[in-house]
């Protein structure tokens, strides 16, 4: 009998006590390391990094094969195409050990929250106030709640199998990660990610709601930058009401995508952009 081969060291060492609980991974891998974080416990890497970038079809066979090596894979770009350091991965720049655990928050109410923080009266804006309104109208000020949730679009492994190759055709710099996590949504959390840190302090926040979002549009993580999120969407909105719903839930997570997007900064134009749209896009500044 032929067994499975198990996860080597460096692999190993990214759960918690580093023990081997059956684990395998038969993906060859490329060269690559387990990146320990600036400030943390140096004993306790944070993901497992390639050292050159993604070769085509490789984070496909590797989410796979997730549920046997527990390990979700995510394609990882780097600040600046000329970093060398491959900022914030390759140096380690993030706080795993800062962040809460996902299942702490009510994502509904951090969105509620989130809204009424981005639509409420800033001393610093230059905008009036119907000028503000106008931009989330026709909601306003009002949080609208969360979107309904769709009928069951396409195979969501599928289509984040697809967004991953079209990121790697599109990106040739951009590199392999693989983190121990039990979901997708749960790997910003996990390795400590810092991009959203103007908008929140607790990545576990941001899991939180693509906990929701993986559950009700069979949502996957896909890409991490130094500041963007990268998901693909199984079941977007199909309609101009429906988008409307689901655009004031991208606002409350992340109003820079409205506010400094594509014009027309408005909701009602970033809700357009979203009908049919099978991956979002995320940007914190």
């Amino acid at each position: 009998m032929i067994s499975e081969p198990t996860l080597p060291a460096d692999l190993r060492a990214l759960f918690a006590g580093g023990a081997d609980t059956g684990r395998a991974l038969p993906v060859p891998l490329p060269p690559g390391r387990a990146v320990v974080p600036e400030e943390g416990d140096p004993e306790r890497p944070a993901f497992w990094l390639s050292d050159a970038p993604a070769p085509a079809g490789l984070w496909t066979r590797l989410r796979a094969e997730h549920t046997r090596s527990g390990l979700w894979p995510v394609l990882l770009d780097s600040l600046d195409d000329e970093d060398e350091e491959y900022r914030p991965w390759g140096n380690g720049e993030v706080l795993p050990d800062e962040m809460s655990s996902p299942g702490e928050h009510d994502p509904a109410a951090l969105l509620a929250d989130w809204w009424a923080a981005s639509t409420g009266e800033d001393p610093e804006d230059e905008l009036t106030p119907a000028e503000r309104a106008a931009i989330t109208a026709p909601f306003g000020r009002t949080w609208p709640g969360l979107a309904p949730t769709p009928a069951v679009g396409a195979d969501p492994e599928r289509i984040a199998d697809g967004l991953a190759e079209q990121l790697v055709a599109g990106h040739p710099s951009i590199r392999l990660g693989l983190v121990a996590a039990e979901r997708g949504a749960d790997v910003p959390t996990v390795v400590g990610w810092t991009g959203p840190t103007n908008h929140t302090g607790d990545t576990a926040e941001v899991s939180a709601v693509l906990r929701s979002w993986e559950d009700r549009f069979g949502a996957r993580v896909v890409g991490l930058g130094f500041s963007t999120l990268v998901l693909s969407v199984a079941a977007p909105p199909t309609t101009r009401e429906s988008a409307m719903a689901v655009a004031a839930e991208h606002f409350a997570f992340c109003p820079d995508n409205v506010w400094q997007g594509e014009p027309p900064n408005t909701l009602a134009a970033y809700a357009d952009r979203l009908v049919n749209d099978h991956s979002w896009t995320f940007w914190w500044d």
